[in-house]
């Protein structure tokens, strides 16, 4: 008896021996770790990685940026099925135990004496929560000891809900996925809660080992892990044995997912990109900025379609420059579909290739083993390229244009048939606006992004040409010049002794009309108009009222080649200008990002300034109007204007809704006047084509430069303003026969049919100040009681003609002919 008693005595001290050592370790352990430790407090304002998306105006998905893709969720929003799997997977007793599962931790304390590593981790959720926000994943005795410390001080300041919520938004689950809605988007392109059981204990498989039992790498091993999950959750009673049956049934369906794109505009995503890292630094890879853009899905679409067409017209002017190669030569037959599937679509063409050649039709194969004929109909355009300017005779049958075996590009037309096509030699851009604001309502910066990220809105520095003529127009008719003002239409000659030769302009069609309204030389694109219209003028008055208008001064040549449109900048610079014609005369800034948001916070808004004439105006709060200038004769030439002008802050900074109004630039009256002869291009000019639009309220103008290097159209009317430029990147020639009317236009009117539709039309009212009367054609004076051939024509009232026609004018051959370059300043 005694010594029993001894013997528990012995094992009483023993114990409490072990207890107290056990006791002291742990104390010491944590007196030397604890000053280490993070603050759990910490863990309630943790910012998740979370990518950067960018958004139309009608929030589709336009791109993701960074290198995790993560979707916070909120507990409440978990399906209950998700809960229990994860729970039957890394822990079930989560709910019940202190961050710390004592059962766990024996088991890995027995593997690390016995083989000297951790096998499996005795880890919680909590544990791991702990260890994915603040520890290394480094398998060692100090991190886990780390570990547990840490999930005992997180049990004690969070909820067990705000503890599962951070496990689900955290954890990786492989393919670049962290956190629960991400994989499922990733693996299944859902939402979580769109998940069925099966899939949701697939996704609770792979904490463990996301790459190991990775459903895409290893669907074998990831279907073991899922229906072990799956019993687990019966065995759990999480689930019933029907909803097991069924789930464990389930074949393995996931795939990769990359980004949900719904909206097909990358150059507006890269523009975006730029911004936002210019003014956030490498965070805005990851703070989960939510960029809303001011461009509507439905005319970018329309942009996308209508740049795509017009390049495919012009490359079918120009001839076929036959296939990409004939797999005969160098593929297998066999390995013909392989070779078909592994081509990618770049734009609006598809990989195909020739399987038979009719007499009137050939048939293709196509992506995944399909079929299908292009008709002579589809075919008969493709005479063999010969070059930019000439073509080979029109072929006969589809024998003259393809063979067996060879790989082409074809695309599908309205009516859903297959057209041959090719990849385009030529490049275009298109910007679109809202002319009272600057916001972007649509933009495309090349055919082809992936091919070529050179944003052409943008980047591409091309000369105007005809298109710049209006401005040096506005500056005549700013500056005492009428619509009826008479201008001849005849050969000029320049000599300059710094010029090997005299400088000999000519119209584009080598022809001359003599005498012309001023109205009639702009929307016939005269050059010889312009430039006698420029001289007039002259040239420093009219580049001080250019600059006036926005134009950088560097790029405006000083002499008579500006009328002309020896002007080089970008398509979206000279939308910007056009502006100024389209919303009545007030200079604003283009802008693309409307606001920016994260999960729970608006970070910016913009307060654009806008186009606000004297009726706008009155009816704004005055006490809240942010006024630009406070000019009050903002309406003239002056060479100080420059320094008075609008110098927006583009940064992006936090909501302000103060509204902002535009500087106007140029006064209503001389506007009215551009407008309507613009509208003229389009009625009687140059801009022809546009009237299938059947609007009376647009208005634009044609540009063509030298050689045919750059094709433009700019048009608009209040509600919208597109430029579109076609051209090569290595600035040759489109082609003897290629100009704004035939290249640009186009792709303009296709785009605007779609932009102008079911809106009603948009016309300005005649401001005070301008006044109509009756002139004759031909002299640009008051018409005489009864011509037959007068007209009506709008003036400025101060400038409006005073003589009747009674005399005409001296004969041509009286008219200058020739300036020395000392007559033209």
């Amino acid at each position: 008896m005694k010594r029993s008693v001894k013997l528990l005595k012995f094992l009483f001290w023993s114990l409490l021996t072990v207890a107290s050592g056990i006791l002291l370790v742990s104390a010491s352990a944590y007196l030397y770790l604890s000053p280490s430790l993070p603050s759990v407090e910490s863990l309630r304002d943790a910012k998740l990685q979370t990518p950067l998306r960018v958004y139309s105006q009608d929030n589709l998905l336009i791109a993701e940026f960074g290198e995790k893709r993560r979707s916070p969720i909120q507990f409440e929003d978990a399906p209950i099925h998700l809960i229990k799997a994860f729970m039957a997977a890394e822990d079930d007793r989560f709910y019940y135990h202190p961050g710390v599962d004592i059962m766990g931790l024996m088991r890995a304390a027995v593997q690390l004496v016995s083989t000297g590593s951790i096998q499996s981790g005795g880890s919680t959720i909590t544990m791991q929560v702990a260890k994915n926000f603040f520890l290394s994943h480094e398998r060692v005795f100090s991190r886990k000891f780390n570990e547990i410390l840490l999930a005992l001080q997180i049990e004690q300041q969070l909820s067990k809900d705000e503890i599962f919520e951070l496990y689900l938004n955290k954890i990786y689950l492989g393919n670049r996925s962290y956190g629960v809605e991400a994989a499922a988007q990733v693996y299944y392109g859902k939402a979580i809660d769109e998940l069925n059981l099966a899939q949701i204990a697939m996704i609770a498989g792979l904490p463990k080992a996301p790459s190991r039992y990775n459903p895409i790498n290893d669907p074998k091993r990831a279907l073991i892990r899922r229906d072990w999950i799956l019993g687990r959750m019966k065995d759990l009673g999480y689930v019933t044995h029907e909803e097991y049956t069924d789930a464990v049934n389930q074949p393995v369906t996931a795939r990769y997912h990359g980004a949900k794109i719904e909206l097909e505009a990358p150059y507006i995503a890269e523009m975006v990109r730029q911004q936002m890292v210019e003014q956030y630094g490498p965070d805005a890879y990851t703070e989960g900025f939510q960029v809303y853009t001011t461009v509507s899905s439905e005319l970018q679409e329309a942009a996308n379609l209508s740049i795509a067409h017009g390049l495919m017209a012009y490359n079918e002017r120009h001839g076929y420059q036959g296939p990409v190669t004939n797999l005969f030569d160098n593929i297998p037959e066999e390995g013909w579909q392989q070779r078909i599937n592994k081509t990618p679509s770049p734009g609006i063409l598809l990989p195909a290739m020739v399987t038979r050649v009719g007499e009137e039709d050939v048939e293709i194969g196509l992506k995944n083993g399909n079929s299908a004929k292009i008709s002579w109909e589809n075919l008969s355009w493709a005479k063999p390229f010969l070059t930019v300017n000439s073509a080979g005779r029109s072929p006969e049958t589809p024998a003259d244009v393809v063979k067996i075996g060879d790989q082409i590009w074809v695309r599908v037309t309205e009516d859903g048939s297959y057209r041959l096509a090719q990849e385009p030699q030529a490049q275009a851009a298109l910007v679109s606006m809202h002319p009272e604001n600057g916001a972007i309502l649509a933009l495309v910066g090349g055919y082809n992004f992936y091919d070529s990220m050179y944003n052409r809105a943008t980047q591409a520095i091309r000369q105007a040409g005809s298109s710049f003529k209006p401005f040096v127009y506005a500056a005549a008719i700013a500056n005492g010049m009428t619509a009826a003002t008479i201008v001849n239409d005849a050969p000029i000659v320049f000599d300059d002794a710094n010029l090997e030769d005299s400088w000999r302009p000519n119209n584009d069609n080598m022809k001359f009309n003599g005498p012309m309204r001023l109205r009639e030389g702009l929307y016939r694109s005269r050059n010889l108009v312009s430039i006698r219209v420029l001289r007039q003028m002259g040239i420093s008055k009219t580049v001080n009222y250019l600059k006036q208008l926005g134009f950088k001064e560097e790029s405006l040549s000083r002499d008579l080649s500006l009328s002309l449109g020896n002007v080089s900048m970008t398509p979206l610079e000279l939308a910007s200008g056009y502006a100024v014609l389209a919303n009545g005369g007030f200079r604003i800034e283009p802008w693309l990002i409307q606001r920016i948001e994260t999960t729970d916070e608006l970070i910016f808004a913009a307060n654009a300034a806008i186009a606000c004439n004297e009726t706008c105006i009155a009816s704004l709060n005055q006490d809240t109007m942010e006024m630009q200038g406070e000019d009050e004769s903002p309406y003239f030439s002056d060479p100080e204007l420059e320094e008075m002008l609008i110098q927006e802050d583009t940064s992006l900074t936090e909501p302000d809704d103060q509204p902002v109004i535009a500087k106007s630039v140029m006064s209503p009256q001389v506007n009215y006047i551009m407008n309507d002869i613009l509208n003229d291009v389009i009625w009687k000019g140059t801009g022809r084509r546009a009237r299938e639009l059947k609007r009376q309220d647009i208005a634009g103008k044609t540009g063509t430069t030298n050689d045919s290097k750059d094709a433009w159209f700019v048009g608009f009317n209040p509600d919208v303003l597109t430029a579109v430029w076609v051209g090569m990147d290595d600035f040759s020639t489109l082609g003897r026969w290629e100009y704004g009317a035939n290249a640009a236009l186009p792709i303009w009117i296709d785009y605007m049919h779609t932009a102008l539709d079911g809106k009603p039309e948009h016309k300005t009212a005649q401001p005070e100040g301008v006044i109509t009367l009756k002139i004759s054609p031909e002299t640009g004076k008051l018409a005489l009681p009864g011509d037959p051939n007068a007209i009506f024509e709008i003036f400025l009232q101060e400038n409006a003609p005073q003589q009747y026609s009674d005399e005409g004018l001296p004969p041509l051959g009286e008219m200058d002919l020739e300036f020395s370059p000392e007559d033209l300043f």
